[in-house]
């Protein structure tokens, strides 16, 4: 390949794959579809894009690094502390359960493809793994209880760096045995890979831990060193010993994640950006290698081999798993469904594959197509069904009717407690922990961060909740969540509280009114109106309406004192009041208003005070 079409490479890998994540974020389906279709049309079926002609002896190294890079940001997510909260059911789902998936996959492939017990086993590895990036997407899509969407998505996050270890661990034994002259060299050389990977693993992470925590490195750079120590610890491990730097680059994720006094949220973002850049470019790239003729000469055997991890492995890691739990069944039914593949297995498996080829051992060059059969199998069959099936089994929520709410401040916090009164769910977020932390004690469910950052698209948990009220002080973060929510609620369910400053704006410095949201409450009202409304006596009251005290009389009684902001009908749906509303509320409608104490009653107030002082 000539200079120009390098180039003019680069540019269509980089095109398509932008097209493939904005197709994805539009139809809300897992991106690793659209990834993998892209290139295997580009790659096998229209002979566009050939990876080997374009990198050539490169092709293996730039894989490797970008498996270990995404290796150590899926590590990174995975903090032992919170495995006391996640649950028995994710435990034991991602242990005992793991484990059953993998003996069940294993036993099928060997027997139905022939496989060597090595390649089953470390293939059991790969497929065993689903990911909160396919699993995210297809969660607002199907809309399960919270009780079952918060098991697939903690399981998703958890399983990532469980399976990726144990498919290198098995993997590293394959090398081993290859390599050794007999089981006793071959464990010998199994346990050096396991002894150097924790060795480097754990020291690098230790150190980097150590540079973070006592500031040695300005922020702007922290980014920049991570990714070289990273890179610098898989190199170095594999020097040493072949084939132990996956090993390393994921208990150094573990290490970093679980050190106190080192905080790697900002690492995590830069790691979770640069994570869908290198996704997205390598999945084209593996699909455009994918061999098709091989794929399609293991015939009908791959059919079964689906069917038996669809309709055995998977239900049987759910029967052990939620034994003697509360779940019902058809919740658990569900779970029993659901557990698309995704990036890990493919990832791994070519770096695997490339290397168990060059090793001469049989049937890796299968690793591949198996598993981008067994990723396009799952995500399409679950994808088109698990919505109709949690229908069917009326475990879907119905249409979302919570609230996120951007901010946990004071005024935040009312109207969240407010709305929890009328039945609805909600969700704080805030990047104050002095905010959460008050939000908590109120038993307030929260969200510690962004909304709008890339943790929080995999990690928030919005099951049931289609409202957005951003009601932070800072007029950019409402707006920014405003435009990142805008088409997972529609710009008719986007309401904020304008700030201080934004009031005060001419319209050419102020965000447009599209990208805001809808102003809350009857009448104009500013977050430092509400906070000082708040501040000096005012309180959010929930009156029922009734045949002897109707909507007239309601206004009577309190006039412009009260500032309407939510209604809930005889239906038990809520409606959120803007100036612009022209709700008529009956009898047996619910109104949450602010309402301003009267003259007389904060002179009363402030004469109590005083006496008492």
């Amino acid at each position: 390949m000539n200079e120009q079409q390098i180039l003019f490479a680069f540019a269509t890998i980089g095109a398509s794959a932008l097209a493939c994540q904005w197709l994805a974020w539009r139809l809300r389906l897992p991106a690793i579809l659209f990834l993998l279709v892209c290139g295997i049309l580009a790659g096998p079926v229209l002979g566009w894009l050939d990876p080997q002609a374009l990198f050539g002896s490169l092709l293996f190294p730039m894989v490797s690094m970008a498996v270990a890079l995404i290796l150590f940001e899926g590590s990174l997510t995975l903090h032992l502390s919170e495995w006391r909260e996640i649950g028995t059911v994710v435990r034991r789902m991602v242990t005992v359960g793991a484990l059953a998936t993998w003996a069940v996959i294993a036993v099928a492939t060997h027997y139905l493809l022939g496989f060597t017990w090595e390649m089953a086993l470390l293939f059991g590895t790969l497929t065993l793994v689903t990911g909160p990036t396919v699993i995210v997407p297809m969660l607002r899509v199907v809309r399960p209880k919270a009780s079952v969407a918060n098991i697939l998505r903690w399981e998703g996050i958890v399983i990532d760096p469980i399976g990726a270890l144990l498919a290198v661990v098995v993997f590293s034994f394959i090398i081993a045995s290859g390599e050794g002259e007999g089981w006793s060299q071959s464990l010998t050389t199994f346990a050096g890979v396991i002894l150097c990977g924790s060795l480097f693993g754990v020291v690098g992470g230790w150190a980097l831990g150590q540079v973070l925590r006592r500031q040695w490195l300005p922020d702007y750079l922290h980014n920049l060193a991570v990714l070289a120590t990273v890179l610098g610890v898989f190199i170095a491990s594999n020097e040493v010993m072949h084939e132990s730097g996956l090993l390393a680059v994921t208990l150094m994720g573990m290490w970093l994640a679980n050190m106190k006094g080192v905080d790697v949220r900002h690492i995590l973002h830069f790691k979770e950006n640069l994570s869908v850049l290198l996704i997205s470019g390598l999945f084209i790239l593996l699909a455009a290698r994918l061999d098709l003729a091989a794929l399609l000469a293991l015939g009908p055997a791959v059919l079964l081999l689906l069917a038996i991890i669809q309709f055995v492995a998977r239900p049987l890691n759910v029967a052990l798993s939620t034994f003697g739990s509360s779940l019902n069944w058809r919740e658990r039914a569900l779970l029993a469904w659901i557990s698309p593949r995704g990036i890990v297995a493919a990832a791994v498996s070519a770096i695997f594959a490339i290397r168990l080829s060059e090793t001469g051992h049989a049937g890796a060059e299968l690793l591949v197509p198996l598993t981008f059969a067994v990723i396009i199998g799952t995500v399409v069959l679950q994808s088109a069904t698990a919505r109709p099936l949690a229908s069917l089994l009326k475990v879907a929520e119905p249409a979302p009717s919570g609230f996120l709410i951007v901010g946990a401040n004071p005024v935040a916090r009312t109207i969240g407690k407010a709305l929890q009164q009328l039945g609805c769910r909600v969700l704080l977020t805030d990047s104050s922990w002095e905010n959460i932390r008050a939000a908590r004690m109120d038993n307030l469910p929260t969200y510690f961060g962004n909304p709008a950052s890339q943790h929080a698209e995999a990690h928030l948990d919005l099951v049931g909740i289609g409202h957005l009220l951003a009601l932070s002080p800072a007029g950019e973060l409402n707006t920014l969540a405003s435009m990142r929510f805008r088409h997972e609620f529609g710009h008719t369910r986007l309401f904020s509280l304008a700030s201080g400053q934004e009031s005060r704006r001419s319209d050419k410095h102020r965000a447009s009114d599209e990208h805001r949201g809808r102003p809350l409450g009857s009448q104009p009202l500013t977050y430092p109106h509400a906070a000082s409304r708040l501040a000096q006596g005012a309180e959010l009251y929930s009156t029922t309406l009734t045949d002897s005290f109707t909507w007239s009389e309601y206004q009577a009684l309190h006039g412009s004192r009260a500032t309407l902001l939510f209604a809930r009908d005889r239906e038990g749906w809520v409606h959120v009041v803007t100036p612009q509303s022209s709700l008529r509320p009956q009898t047996g409608w619910t109104l949450v208003a602010l309402i301003e104490a009267q003259a007389s009653d904060t002179a009363n107030a402030k004469q109590e005070s005083l006496q008492a002082s």
